[in-house]
């Protein structure tokens, strides 16, 4: 069921338009709340509609509250023509204020169309419903111009957004379970930029051992496993809420607890493209850690990557630029970063997937991992081009021998400790109860302008 909501304050609650807002209480957390309340004109946002998200906007800004939106919107209101506009201007304005600030939670039950479109891709974490469809461009523009013809939901639906945009965080069967997976969402974050997370009733034993971890990652450096698995053997009582799962699949990220502290988890997952990265594990990635870090919750990052994807496609459509989202992000993150290296950690991914290069608090290591610029067949291929297959082979040994461990890592403080992976839990907790005292002063500046 969804979480109780008990209205403290209606805000506009007399002017007309298809929305209503106010301050309730979401579950056992206050909230300021937009949500779609009339169908007239399908939904349709009037001036009127976008002054009243902008002012629950600026109220959870000064209030220092999350901002939960409940639409369901066939766009602005073209009866108004640009009127209509420019109140979906305020809204937007006001929305782009609250990023970072304060949480911004989206649940679609229905058309969220043109601007209200654009809400979903200002929020934090957006819910959908099977009948829920966004897009820009309707089916009739798109037939227009592209000759195309297609519906509503194959062209923005609730499934489509939730594994080929991103745009959509979590699907869920109602609108009461949309409400009550935004509920969850907020029990992992604080209610502002300037507060730590609440700590969770926990009995989860930090030092607890997991045995089970010791034979997760296969005798085979081919082999794949569900990194998942690793993470729920870590993680308070095994509970993990991944956020965006069915999209960029290779790559991990989730909310959880270690300790009773929330955590953001991004891990790779050798399960989908052996775990390599492409746009869309990065952008994935380098947009929850930024989240992560907005909103004080400490980064843990499980490394198994061979690296960069390779492809033409991808180089054309700009790789360099996505992938330096990611070593941006984690640069930039002031929170407690924490990193095991499970296997495989080769070449620019190892770099930024929170590599100690790139800034980490703690690194620590499995005996499995192999951290090095490239695998030892490719270093083989390049050390030694006229090399016969004999001689090949006994460099790859070699190579895997002397330097595909995590001792030489270890050696030069690259990396802080090589663990038993049984003791992962105990080591991860260690690390987080030590930096939880961590501040970081940043320098003045207007913001950043880091890759896009």
């Amino acid at each position: 069921m969804a979480p109780p909501t008990v209205s403290e304050l209606n805000v506009r609650a007399h002017v007309p338009g298809t929305l209503r807002s106010g301050v309730e209480l979401f579950g056992d957390r206050r909230v300021v709340i937009t949500r779609s309340v009339s169908q007239h004109h399908a939904g349709a946002l009037s001036r009127t509609d976008g002054e009243t998200i902008a002012r629950a906007a600026q109220a959870a800004v000064r209030q220092r509250l999350p901002l939960v939106m409940l639409l369901d919107s066939s766009g602005s209101d073209v009866t108004e023509g640009i009127d209509s506009l420019h109140g979906w201007g305020e809204a937007a304005a006001a929305v782009s204020a609250c990023s970072g600030v304060v949480p911004v939670l989206v649940a679609v039950t229905g058309a969220a169309i043109s601007g209200p479109a654009l809400l979903l891709g200002l929020a934090d974490v957006a819910v959908m419903t099977p009948d829920a469809f966004s897009f820009l461009s309707g089916p009739d523009a798109v037939e227009g111009f592209t000759g195309v013809r297609t519906g509503p939901r194959e062209l923005g639906g609730a499934a489509l957004h939730a594994t080929s945009t991103g745009l959509c965080a979590l699907l869920a069967a109602d609108q009461d379970e949309a409400s009550e997976l935004l509920g969850v969402v907020l029990g992992y974050l604080p209610d502002h930029t300037d507060a730590e997370p609440a700590p969770f009733a926990n009995s989860d034993p930090p030092e607890r051992e997991a045995p089970e971890l010791r034979d997760v990652v296969p005798a085979s450096a081919n082999a794949s496993y569900d990194v998942r698995d690793v993470v729920r053997s870590i993680v308070d009582d095994s509970e993990l809420l991944e956020l965006r799962s069915g999209w960029a699949p290779q790559m991990v990220t989730a909310l959880a607890s270690v300790g009773g502290r929330a955590v953001g988890v991004v891990a790779n997952q050798p399960r989908a493209l052996a775990g390599t990265l492409d746009i869309g594990a990065s952008q994935k990635a380098a947009r929850f850690v930024r989240f992560c870090d907005a909103f004080n919750l400490a980064v843990l990052t499980f490394v198994d990557t061979p690296g960069f994807l390779p492809g033409k496609d991808l180089e054309w459509r700009g790789m360099i630029r996505h992938g330096a989202e990611m070593a941006f992000a984690y640069a930039e993150a002031t929170v407690p970063r924490v990193c095991v290296v499970l296997r495989k950690a080769y070449g620019g991914a190892y770099i930024v997937m929170d590599s100690k290069g790139i800034g980490n608090d703690i690194c620590l290591a499995w005996p499995s991992a192999e951290i090095a610029v490239m695998g030892a067949k490719g270093a083989a291929q390049i050390l030694r081009r006229s090399a016969t297959d004999a001689e090949r082979q006994e460099l790859e040994e070699s190579y895997e021998e002397e330097l595909l461990t995590p001792w030489v890592a270890a050696e030069r403080s690259y990396v802080d400790d090589v663990i038993d992976p049984a003791d992962t839990r105990r080591a991860v907790s260690s690390a987080l109860e030590l930096l939880s005292t961590r501040r970081e002063r940043l320098p003045r500046r207007k913001h950043d302008a880091g890759p896009m």
